[in-house]
């Protein structure tokens, strides 16, 4: 079994409450302060912890994320009287802090590496769902704080949906594998391969990986494989491209820096959805499914996915009730209405996508318009319950699609 790590690797312990109007508004506190409540002195201890270094982050909706890079201080007003204690959080005014509103979720993670990160969420979104997951946390927030250690039942494996989250938050969790991953990557020297050569090598270094025995499984294994080859293929790029430096005419090629800063995030997410899409195919070969892949429809719009295939889609005497179509999205954010206009004949849409605990009321939204969620089974578990029974594990998805394509 792989050794993938766990949270508590990265964490130390976790807070969260509901913020109150006097929290946000300028004209009710300019104090910065948090009153030390039983759960933070839990968790700071009783001893003064001044300007803990600290990563303020929003985050909304899509590409909506806002980060300040400042500090945060645990202390005791009182700590040279007798008898009393006094305890409070500072924090000092920044970008983050200043669009903090009422209603929203405030996350306070101390790092083992002694910093700490602050994190704002629109209350009910998507992302406050994916925390709460993440950090164990199974209640929604009050207006006091609650808290806790991370470790022993509260801690979870580094997997596929854990890594997803702090990706989202900036943080990369160390590849337990790097001597195999190296031995997978030499052969493309100091170039990225194209995606498809990429997804071939990730699912063919997994030989044990059966489709039939288990599609769900086998998408994330290969995901997650050909996650870790790109990401230390890209850090040997990127390391020796910083070596060589950024200069132009003997000055600093500041333009130069951040467009291969540019290049290298979009790199990234152009490869995650071909990527999806290119282990979707080989699952569907593996399970006898026919289809076509990004087919022109009407309005020359493209669904990912077209189940029996183009020619019977574009037949006007072929049954409608026997076509299916997939959109695959490794994230959702607000795009998932994308693909309720790219098969006019199919009344009832599927989507596929890698984003854990989605918010009830997007699935309800979801619901609304006909459209049903698939997702690799792993990641039910990071849905509330009242969401599970609704959700379509991949599996579910070929039965649906192999009934369907009987002559």
């Amino acid at each position: 079994m792989i050794a993938r790590g766990f949270l508590s690797d990265y964490f130390e312990g976790v807070a969260v409450k509901r913020l109150s109007k006097v929290e946000t508004s300028p004209t009710s506190s300019n104090q910065h302060e948090f009153n030390g409540s039983r759960p933070l002195r839990d968790l700071f201890g009783d001893d003064d912890r001044k300007n803990i270094p600290t990563r303020f982050i929003w985050l909304g909706g899509e590409q909506a994320g806002v980060t300040a890079e400042s500090v945060i201080s645990w202390y005791d007003a009182r700590r040279k009287h007798p008898t009393r204690t006094e305890y409070r959080l500072y924090y000092p005014a920044n970008e983050v802090t200043a669009m903090m509103e009422e209603g929203e979720t405030f996350f306070l993670a101390l790092r083992r590496d002694d910093t700490a990160m602050v994190i704002i969420t629109p209350a009910g979104s998507t992302v406050q769902n994916q925390l709460l997951w993440l950090f164990g946390l199974e209640e929604e927030p009050e207006l006091e704080f609650s808290a806790h250690e991370i470790g022993g039942n509260q801690d979870a494996e580094l997997d596929f949906t854990v890594r997803y989250i702090l990706d989202e938050l900036g943080i990369e969790p160390e590849e337990p594998e790097s001597d195999k991953l190296d031995s997978l990557i030499e052969r493309f020297g100091m170039k990225f391969p194209t995606t498809r050569e990429f997804s071939a090598l990730a699912r063919s270094s997994l030989p044990e990986i059966s489709v039939r025995d288990n599609s769900d499984d086998a998408l994330v294994a290969w995901l997650e494989r050909e996650e870790a080859m790109f990401r230390r293929l890209e850090r040997h790029i990127v390391s020796e491209r910083l070596q060589n430096g950024f200069y132009s005419a003997g000055d600093a090629d500041v333009d130069g820096f951040l467009a291969f800063s540019l290049s290298v995030q979009n790199r990234r997410k152009a490869r995650a959805g071909q990527s999806l899409e290119n282990h979707l195919e080989a699952i569907f070969e593996g399970n006898g499914v026919r289809y076509s892949r990004g087919a022109l429809t009407e309005n020359r719009n493209k669904p990912d996915f077209l189940f029996p295939g183009a020619e019977r889609y574009h037949d006007a005497d072929f049954p409608a009730e026997r076509l299916t179509m997939l959109g695959a999205k490794s994230t959702l954010k607000d795009r998932w209405r994308q693909v309720l206009a790219e098969a006019e004949r199919i009344d009832r849409k599927h989507l596929l996508t890698l984003e854990p605990a989605i918010s009830e009321h997007q699935t309800e939204q979801m619901k609304g318009v006909n459209l049903q969620l698939v997702l690799p089974r792993r990641l039910h578990q990071s849905y509330r319950e009242s969401q599970r029974e609704w959700l379509m594990a991949i599996s579910d998805f070929i039965d649906l699609v192999r009934k369907r394509q009987i002559n």
